[in-house]
């Protein structure tokens, strides 16, 4: 190589420009392992970022189902229960928001409004359940609302020209003495079971102390009869309630007459081609059960 070679290639050198087919020899970047800068943290692609709107703090998304709906009538309605609290009359109803405390001061208010059916400690007993998409409606020893007499209503007339008189409306026992109670879930009712929504009713009442309408009914029943309960099946000898407690509402009823000339009512739980269960009445009680796979 001539001289002014050499110096044209130690100049591209000096410089750190890269020449075509020559190794690098720039100097390698400072260490920074000391420096206080960081790399931003890299998310999972399967780790999603937390919702600031929280999770749905209900016990299912599932929406309640035929048969759970079955239970709460079985087991809930007709329930005794003690007073938690002072509980207003009235047709309107007293609403509890589940999941959340009950304001003193809307409750005051409500009592002073309608006055005090309830008081907190008395025995009461639930008469009658009401599903409606959102809401499930209570009425608490017959409810607060007065039901509609028609002979309460008709007019009197003391003849031509006199002046029309209604009768005193006529007392009755037990009529809009009582609460009504609306539990809002605030979205479609989920499913639940009859101790799930006692829970929710604990805010008002408290069924913990108190033996079970259902039990003390099924306590009274033949053993034999008690475990075909159990069992969810139905026996000879059984009466509609007792077949209704175990195995709630029939698909279908059909009809007809026996050979014998007997009026009969067949209670069918199932369809084809799964399994189906005929359960035949004559008059209140049962004849014959026929299963069929």
């Amino acid at each position: 190589m001539n001289v002014w070679g050499t110096l044209a290639l130690a100049a591209a050198l000096t410089a750190g420009a890269e020449i075509p087919g020559t190794a690098s020899f720039q100097a390698a970047p400072p260490d920074t392992k000391d420096t206080h800068a960081t790399a931003p943290p890299i998310l999972h692609p399967e780790a999603p970022a937390a919702s600031s709107a929280g999770q749905d703090k209900g016990r299912t998304s599932k929406p309640l189902q035929p048969e759970s709906r079955l239970l709460l009538l079985r087991y809930v309605s007709g329930e005794f229960a003690k007073a938690v609290q002072a509980l207003p009359g009235g047709k309107k109803g007293l609403k509890i928001p589940v999941g959340k405390p009950l304001n003193p001061r809307h409750m005051s208010d409500t009592l002073r409004l309608y006055g005090t059916a309830i008081s907190a400690g008395d025995r009461v007993q639930i008469t009658s359940l009401e599903f409606r998409s959102r809401e499930i409606v209570f009425q608490i020893n017959g409810g607060g609302k007065k039901p509609f007499h028609f002979r309460d209503h008709l007019q009197v007339s003391a003849g031509v020209g006199a002046v029309s008189v209604s009768p005193p409306p006529a007392s009755r026992a037990g009529e809009g003495t009582g609460s009504t109670l609306i539990l809002d879930y605030g979205r479609d009712l989920p499913d639940m079971s009859p101790d799930d929504l006692k829970h929710d009713l604990s805010v008002v009442l408290d069924f913990s102390k108190q033996r079970s309408a259902a039990v003390n009914w099924i306590d009274t029943l033949p053993p034999e009869v008690r475990q075909a309960i159990q069992d969810r099946r139905a026996i000879v000898g059984m009466d509609h309630e007792m077949v209704l407690a175990a195995m709630g509402r029939p698909d279908k009823k059909v009809r007809e007459r026996d050979a014998e000339g007997r009026e009969t009512e067949d209670w069918i739980y199932g369809l084809p081609p799964e399994k189906t269960t005929f359960v035949t009445f004559v008059g209140d009680n049962v004849i014959r059960v026929r299963e069929f796979n």
